[in-house]
């Protein structure tokens, strides 16, 4: 009887911690602000985009999102739906690109000097030697 339980309780323990961790709350708050943000959308297709469209259409007098054609191919919903998800992919791509020029600023490194003058010392005898042996294997090269 005791095993069952043991089991149960690592159970919820262990979707106590997954529930609770940052990454589902921000998960949750970005649903939530996803369909406001779609409403918004919606909204603004609706009593801005599709007032300046309906005159190109061609449909005086009848509601967008009702056109339809033959038998229940409800079209308007279809175009307002489409004209919703291109202005959506457009914010999200604007967003996603300044949020990439924003990491890259971030991730250029910056080049500490080190502090040790132990270390500068040996950094600049370790160029020395280096030129030093380049200078003699050119007059090695030279002299042959």
């Amino acid at each position: 009887m005791a095993r069952p339980r043991r089991r149960a309780s690592g159970f919820l323990r262990d979707f106590q911690e997954f529930a609770f961790k940052g990454n589902v709350i921000d998960l949750a708050i970005a649903v939530i602000i996803g369909t406001a943000f779609s409403r918004v959308i919606t909204s603004f297709v609706e009593d801005v985009i599709m007032p300046l469209i309906n005159p190109l259409i061609g449909v005086t007098g009848k509601e967008w999102r009702t056109i339809t054609i033959g038998p229940g191919i409800a079209i308007g919903q279809f175009l307002g739906a489409i004209i919703d998800f291109l202005i959506i992919a457009l914010i999200l791509f604007v967003a996603i690109r300044t949020l990439q020029t924003f990491k890259r600023q971030e991730e250029v490194p910056v080049e500490s000097s080190p502090s040790d003058a132990n270390v500068i010392a040996q950094e600049r005898l370790t160029g020395a030697l280096d030129r030093l042996s380049q200078t003699l294997e050119s007059r090695n090269h030279e002299v042959l």
